[in-house]
């Protein structure tokens, strides 16, 4: 039997191996992605998940289709917004339907921005996007010590919550792009939240004598000596990453 690491798709081959994935100890972890065993599933399981997604998909864009001819999407926009209360959504956006962010917020999308302008090579508005990210930076305001705790707890509702519900109106819309960021976005966040499971278990003991490395494309965290040769989520190279040192102690 075959078992998939649902981060990097490193298949585990009982037969290859000459062991069973269940006698693996619980410590065990994925050779190419450092994921742990729990992040794996029966080979079948990933293909029937594919298919329903792939389908899910097909009626999404179908659906989209018959709303285009159904009705125009300002009057779709329109009849959402009534969903809500008049004064719930003026909490939540501007007087012309916009979003509202944060100093920090914004200072996170210039940044993320910056880094897609580098990606295309273009490095005059990567440079000014990051300008753009260290004024709001500096306007944001300060936000008190967070705790493991409460990072494990962001961390469970993206996974629950954040990531199906984008994923799913990305689906609908027909955006591409976004879906494809909810598949990056989710693998790391997998990734981090069983970095902090870990951490609770063993404490700093199993960041010693090692690195930490960073992609600096879609986030991923590696912890050992050198990066992969290749992200195990967005696939660039390993000079993507960036080393991670620790605070010095004040």
């Amino acid at each position: 039997m075959k078992y998939v690491c649902s981060i990097c798709g490193y298949v585990y081959d009982e037969d290859k191996e000459g062991r069973s994935f269940a006698s693996l100890p619980e410590s065990w972890l994925c050779p190419l992605c450092k994921a742990p065993k729990s992040m794996f599933a029966p080979e079948k399981k990933i293909k029937e998940r594919a298919a329903e997604k792939a389908e899910d998909r097909k009626e999404g864009a179908s659906e989209q289709e018959e709303e285009r001819t159904d009705r125009p999407a300002e009057q779709a926009g329109a009849e959402k917004r009534k969903e809500k209360s008049g004064r719930e959504w003026e909490e939540e956006t501007t007087g012309d339907g916009l979003q509202k962010l944060s100093a920090g917020a914004l200072a996170a999308l210039c940044s993320s921005l910056a880094r897609g302008c580098e990606k295309q090579y273009k490095e005059e508005e990567s440079s000014l996007f990051l300008e753009l990210s260290g004024y709001f930076a500096s306007m944001a305001q300060s936000e008190p010590e967070g705790d493991i705790d409460t990072l494990t707890e962001l961390f469970r509702k993206d996974l629950d919550e954040g990531y199906p519900s984008v994923s799913g109106a990305a689906r609908e819309a027909g955006d591409r792009g976004t879906q494809r960021i909810c598949v990056w976005g989710e693998k790391v966040t997998k990734i981090l939240y069983a970095l902090i499971s870990r951490y609770q278990r063993e404490g700093t003991a199993f960041l010693e004598y090692t690195q930490i490395w960073v992609c600096s494309v879609c986030g991923f965290v590696f912890v050992g000596d050198t990066p992969p040769e290749l992200c195990p989520v967005c696939k660039v190279p390993s000079w993507k990453f960036d080393r991670i040192e620790g605070r010095s102690a004040e």
